[in-house]
């Protein structure tokens, strides 16, 4: 551990030593259908950080949960933001904490704040082995490369975006990528859902602009391949496009379908939410894959409790 790391979980510790962690209830653990093709976890903007520790309590929470749950989901998904300032230091400390026992796949998606600090290069090498490395720890086979990559569980298939270059609040789509994404669609896409994430929703979606607090249309999108994204997903059925970004809490701006295109728009898992009908910390999704349909499950991970009156069946 560097120096950083050092001095950052001396910090928790005199945090946790005031201020004890509460850890989540267990009275309602998940639990999935028997009839589930596929679960897994959904979160956005955990946003762990070096020096903003009172988001700590609430992602420990959240991955006790998960880690107390007698399910196995089959991925942990995080749309983004992993982390505050993309930190090999904040990197340990979250594969420290997420749960390993019953997951069988980490996909982790880049956010703007994952990226926007230093070289591309850099980032590249530092996310893909922060991801490769939970991987190989709990047996699974993802290998990545890249900031874009695709797996396919369960006979499922995921996508997983990433900006081709730094940027500090968009991301950046090259041709290339698109073509690319409109490849593996067309190789994924028939009866079946496929899940693409990105961190940034659509341009003047999910509440944009207003959900960013801005008068500006361009403000809070993916950027300036918004459209081109969504012509290329567009082409295909039963394409899922799962965001974050917004810290918009669980509510009206969550779900919709753009051209076709099911949107869900993430909250943060550890930060602020707002604009939602629940805008507690430490919520997400877990998810059921069904012959038929996709149920995304609201619950607060952090005081293991489901939300169900804001739970979302997608029909296929």
């Amino acid at each position: 551990m560097n120096i950083s790391g050092k001095i950052f979980s001396f910090l928790l510790s005199v945090m946790y030593f005031f201020t004890p962690l509460t850890p989540p209830g267990t009275g309602e653990p998940v639990k999935a259908s028997d009839k589930s093709l596929l679960t897994f976890v959904a979160w956005a903007d955990s946003q762990v950080s070096n020096y903003i520790l009172k988001r700590d309590p609430y992602f420990t929470a959240a991955c006790m949960d998960v880690e107390n749950s007698a399910e196995t989901f089959d991925a942990l998904l995080i749309a983004g933001d992993v982390a505050e300032n993309g930190l090999i230091c904040e990197y340990e400390h979250i594969a420290d904490k997420l749960p390993k026992k019953n997951i069988r796949n980490f996909l982790m998606a880049t956010g703007n704040h994952d990226i926007r600090m230093r070289s591309y290069k850099l980032t590249v090498k530092r996310f893909t082995a922060f991801t490769n490395d939970l991987n190989k720890e709990i047996g699974s086979e993802l290998y990545i490369d890249s900031l874009r990559y695709k797996t396919e569980i369960n006979g499922y298939t995921f996508i997983t975006l990433g900006s081709d270059k730094t940027m500090f609040e968009e991301a950046y789509l090259s041709e290339e990528q698109l073509d690319w994404l409109d490849s593996s669609l067309n190789e994924a896409c028939g009866d079946k859902p496929v899940f693409v994430t990105v961190h940034q929703p659509f341009r003047l979606s999910h509440g944009l602009p207003d959900t960013w607090g801005s008068p500006f249309e361009s403000a809070g999108n993916v950027g300036k391949q918004s459209d081109a994204l969504k012509a290329v997903l567009s082409k295909y059925k039963n394409v899922i496009l799962i965001s974050g970004h917004l810290h918009t809490g669980i509510g009206q701006y969550t779900y919709e379908v753009i051209n076709g295109i099911h949107s869900v728009n993430l909250p943060s898992l550890s930060i602020t939410n707002r604009d939602g009908r629940v805008n507690d910390y430490g919520i997400g999704f877990w998810v059921e894959v069904f012959t038929d349909s996709v149920v995304f499950h609201a619950r607060n991970f952090a005081q293991g409790r489901n939300i169900p009156e804001e739970d979302i069946v997608i029909k296929l």
